[in-house]
């Protein structure tokens, strides 16, 4: 049982607290409701941008790194679909450092257009190396084309196109930042070596001033029902043929998301999985086949891949990866392989909040969610064998799948 201490300051900032003694450290997590679902369809990137941007300077804080490290901190952050977070781990002593320089920010952007410029740059070269310049790297700007037709998820996190993010202006980043970073759209998690009560008075120094914005309600239309399976072939400087199929799935909060999540472990997660054992060992078409789910909050997917081996026919491939995973509606898994998975959840959960910093991310991630932390793993472990057979059954057919196959040229 994880200790969670909680409050909200009158601005709306909700705070997250758990004290670790064994550590020197303090970890600051801050997490903003806002991702790249939030963006403008023709200025797609700008979540990621802005996560660049958070670090090039404030009101009263020039440059934000050198700030910190003088402190004997770091920090980093990470943008994705749905959230931006960002998080600083600093010296017990050196606390207010971090609370100091992470207000600041919340409260007053530099928005310097030299620092517009210079983020600009390191967002594109990050674009051309991640999405251009490497192999499969633009596999998921069409597996997400192919799966969404409406919703905001179609679009990569990194931005559709480079034009996007090169016509940014500082108008649009002062328009981003004040609908979207307030206190009352963002968790503060605070973990490690510093009690509730020193928690609660620095937020109230730092943070209590920061007045409250409006945030505008999300307005962007759901993915609808998809009623018959979609197909993209295509080709690029790649070692070897890939193929992804995309199923969609409900997000986080649904009540089977859970089960979806079984799923791909018992196919796809260690040694003893059903992918391993009957496709990676039983027969020589490929190299490598996975399973996941992208865990979004709005509908997502689950994903099925595999890279094949030379000369493998894509048909009978792709029949062995849809028998494989479809296996589980006709054969559930056995008590002793879902127990299995379960605990290989549980461990990993229990293990990664062991570490304060972690525990600072996924403390700040359920509070956001309005969930208690400590019923993740009870959560999970409601799926039963019967649970994933149906799932499966309902998830993995035909008509709700997007497949991709990815040939060398």
């Amino acid at each position: 049982m994880i200790e969670i201490n909680r409050f909200t300051l009158p601005n709306g900032l909700r705070t997250v607290h758990n004290q670790d003694s064994a550590t020197a450290m303090v970890a600051l997590n801050i997490l903003y409701n806002v991702g790249s679902r939030d963006e403008n369809p023709q200025s797609t990137g700008m979540a990621h941008l802005f996560e660049h941007l958070m670090f090039g300077g404030s009101k009263n804080v020039p440059e934000f790194d050198k700030a910190l490290e003088e402190a004997g901190g770091t920090n980093n952050a990470w943008t994705n679909c749905d959230f931006t977070n960002f998080y600083d781990i600093v010296p017990a002593h050196n606390v207010e450092t971090a609370f100091w320089l992470e207000s600041d920010r919340m409260n007053a952007l530099a928005f310097s257009k030299r620092s517009l410029e210079v983020q600009r740059q390191v967002v594109c070269e990050e674009f051309k190396q991640v999405c251009l310049n490497q192999p499969y790297g633009d596999l998921f700007h069409h597996l997400y084309a192919l799966a969404y037709k409406v919703h905001p998820y179609r679009y990569p996190v990194i931005g559709k196109e480079l034009s996007h993010i090169e016509k940014v202006t500082i108008d649009d980043v002062k328009s981003f930042f004040y609908r979207h970073y307030a206190p009352n759209n963002a968790v503060l998690a605070v973990t490690g070596n510093i009690s509730f009560d020193e928690t609660r008075r620095l937020a109230e120094k730092w943070f209590g001033d920061i007045p409250m914005r409006v945030i505008p309600p999300r307005d962007y239309a759901m993915e609808p029902l998809q009623t018959a399976p979609r197909r993209q072939q295509i080709s690029g400087r790649v070692p070897q043929t890939v193929i992804y199929k995309a199923y969609h799935m409900p997000g986080y909060a649904g009540n089977s998301y859970p089960a979806c999540d079984v799923i791909t472990d018992l196919l796809s997660a260690g040694q003893s999985s059903r992918f391993y054992q009957r496709l990676l060992m039983d027969t020589d078409m490929f190299t490598r086949v996975d399973a996941s789910v992208t865990g979004t909050e709005d509908p997502g997917l689950l994903l099925l891949s595999a890279h094949l081996r030379e000369n493998v026919p894509v048909e009978e491939a792709e029949r062995a990866i849809t028998k494989g995973a479809r296996s589980l509606i006709n054969e559930p898994p056995t008590d002793y392989e879902l127990q299995r998975a379960l605990n290989r959840f549980e461990s990993n959960h229990t293990f990664g909040c062991m570490n304060y910093v972690n525990l600072a991310s996924v403390l700040a991630q359920s509070e956001m969610r309005g969930q208690d932390i400590n019923n993740i793993v009870p959560r999970q472990r409601t799926v039963t064998p019967q649970i994933i057979s149906e799932t499966a059954a309902a998830i993995l057919v035909p008509d709700n799948s997007s497949t991709l196959i990815y040939t060398p040229e």
